[in-house]
């Protein structure tokens, strides 16, 4: 498992700058499966100058990582609408300042809710899809939908989707169909990697978490989070 000591430093910040933030909660929280979460991750609070350019930098050194160890190849940054519009944004603007001979001439694209039928018009503004290698960046991967509805439209626009990078890996089985969730059972993630064959690359997951809080918040909060990972932690 990883320690606080052995995260990478833009790791450690960007988990700092969440929970100072309050962007990483921890309490009681019903998610979206009616599981009741110890703690939750809300990109959309980083709404805040100091804290975006926090999130910037994770998520362009996430995918400056990748890219240099030949996980990941893209030459355009997809935003789905809506958290993923100002991530596309921030992570373009990012990788062109750290490194301008390499990102400087990377695009971004994101899509509407609804086509445009007036002006330009079509589903994506931004850079062109079309022959172009397609990096998605999200903030978490819940049941998977929302990321099959981008790899759709993306491949409608003609374009090649080359990768997902999100904030969060919280390493959790999907709910069982059967509603026993004592089964193992695989992630959402682990389901699109399986089929899409694409690398899903995240900044931090559960057990970063874990152990990169201890000392920032309680002992108490610490121990419901590994009861969680123990209860729901995915077979993938």
């Amino acid at each position: 498992m990883a320690s606080s000591q052995t995260l990478a430093p833009y790791k450690a910040d960007f988990l700092r700058a969440s929970i100072e933030g309050g962007v990483l909660k921890f309490g009681t929280f019903e998610l979206k499966s009616g599981r009741i979460s110890p703690y939750f991750f809300n990109t959309g609070d980083f709404y805040r100058g100091d804290l975006l350019q926090s999130l910037s930098t994770a998520y362009a050194r996430t995918v400056m990582a990748a890219h240099d160890s030949g996980e990941l190849d893209f030459d355009l940054v997809f935003g789905p609408a809506y958290k993923g519009i100002p991530l596309a944004v921030s992570t373009v603007d990012k990788l062109a300042q750290l490194d301008p001979a390499r990102y400087g001439k990377v695009c971004y694209s994101f899509d509407r809710k609804e086509a445009k039928d007036h002006g330009e018009g079509g589903n994506i503004v931004g850079a062109p899809l079309r022959g172009k290698r397609v990096l998605i960046v999200d903030d978490v991967v819940s049941a998977g939908t929302a990321k099959r509805e981008a790899i759709a439209k993306i491949r409608a626009e003609g374009g090649i989707v080359a990768g997902i990078v999100i904030a969060l890996d919280r390493m959790e089985k999907l709910p069982a169909a059967d509603g026993d969730d004592a089964k193992p059972g695989p992630s959402a993630i682990g389901e699109l990697r399986k089929e899409y064959g694409i690398p899903i690359i995240s900044i931090l997951t559960l057990d970063d978490i874990i152990a990169g809080t201890r000392g920032l918040i309680s002992d108490a909060d610490i121990q419901a989070t590994e009861a969680y990972r123990a209860k729901y932690k995915a077979s993938d």
